[in-house]
């Protein structure tokens, strides 16, 4: 393997400039695990971990190495074993909120050029959770592509596509059927070699069996959907970066029965740019799309031209993405003071020892 076929570029080699010049050499993170990590190097395979300098100067999560990340390492000289040093500036990010009552965020997937939004014509069919994906990769900074998988077992999909041609405007949709093999021929020019796309989507929805179909053998786990509601279990445990027999990257991502949003205003408005455009033309500034005159959200509501539950989810969303800044900015304030304590805990203890 060498590293353009693994994704490398003139930017990621700019970059690395400084460290080549020193003797270091690249990979590209293919696992990662809570402190090891795979690594595709021009060498092949190589395990890893970070060195502890690394590890001390990491102040979040997101300061590790995760899956799809370029690093800089020296391998040692079993040349099965690297250490790694930095990494690289990401051109994108795909993240989500930890699970839970934290306010963290989790880094799921590094460098994607293409994100495979991927929903389920079955069952299980939902716009509003679609919306809620496009937020999350219009803020990534990769190219999202919706992905309607089981066309099999839908007898509406004109009607579908219409549906989600109407909220996810201006992003491309294909339509396959992952376990029927129909269909896969649609992804090819998101999978070019070199490019990396990422496959995001709830459990259930075929995201495993579209790898396996993709690479050619059965390297992802699939299990059965239930019949009663078309949810499934989540079949990926883990990410992970895997090199595909025409060249292209895919990671699959394990399924999320609920997305936690982690992101800001942009990517709402990205999503909902047909409502944004709206807001602009209400009479008042301030509208907040009640009852107040002249708002063009209501008058749209009120004609049809704008859908009820699309609002709603919008409405829901800005809250969601609002009270998200909050506990941010909370937990930056917070920071600051538990800084700022041990600075002084520090000088306290430095002068009573000189006293």
């Amino acid at each position: 393997m060498n590293l353009v076929s693994l994704g490398w570029s003139d930017v990621f080699a700019q970059h690395f400039e400084p460290y080549f010049k020193e003797g270091f050499t690249v990979g590209r993170v293919a696992i990662a695990h809570r402190d090891r990590y795979t690594l595709y190097t021009e060498e092949g395979e190589v395990s890893a971990e970070v060195t502890g300098k690394l590890r001390h100067e990491a102040a979040e999560p997101q300061d590790f190495p995760a899956v799809g990340d370029w690093v800089v390492i020296r391998v040692q000289q079993s040349e099965q074993h690297a250490v790694i040093h930095a990494i690289l500036p990401r051109k994108s990010t795909f993240s989500r909120k930890t699970a839970g009552s934290r306010t963290e965020e989790q880094l799921v997937a590094a460098n994607v050029d293409t994100v495979l939004l991927v929903s389920g014509l079955d069952g299980d069919f939902n716009l509003r959770r679609i919306e809620r994906y496009l937020i999350v990769a219009w803020e990534s900074g990769a190219n999202p592509v919706i992905v309607l998988n089981k066309a099999d077992l839908c007898d509406r999909v004109e009607q579908c596509i219409a549906e989600v041609d109407a909220i996810a405007i201006g992003v491309p949709i294909v339509v396959l059927s992952a376990a029927n093999q129909q269909g896969l021929d649609t992804l090819q020019p998101y999978l070019q070699p070199g490019q990396t796309v990422a496959l995001l989507g709830s459990s259930g929805v075929g995201k495993s069996t579209i790898t396996n179909q993709l690479k050619g053998a059965s390297i992802q786990t699939v299990r059965s959907v239930r019949q009663s509601d078309s949810r499934g279990r989540h079949t990926t445990t883990h990410r992970e970066l895997i090199l595909l027999p025409n060249g292209g990257l895919i990671i699959d991502t394990p399924g999320m029965r609920e997305l936690q949003i982690w992101a800001n205003q942009d990517g709402l408005q990205e999503t909902f740019a047909d409502i944004e455009a709206l807001t602009q033309t209400c009479r008042f500034r301030d509208c907040q799309h009640g009852n107040e005159p002249g708002c063009a959200v209501q008058q749209s509501l009120d004609n049809g031209e704008l859908d009820d539950s699309r609002f709603l989810n919008y409405q829901k969303l800005q809250k969601e993405l609002s009270y998200l800044e909050q506990k941010q900015d909370q937990r930056v304030r917070l920071a600051e003071k538990e800084r700022w304590k041990k600075i002084h805990k520090e000088l306290r203890q430095h002068y009573r020892g000189k006293g």
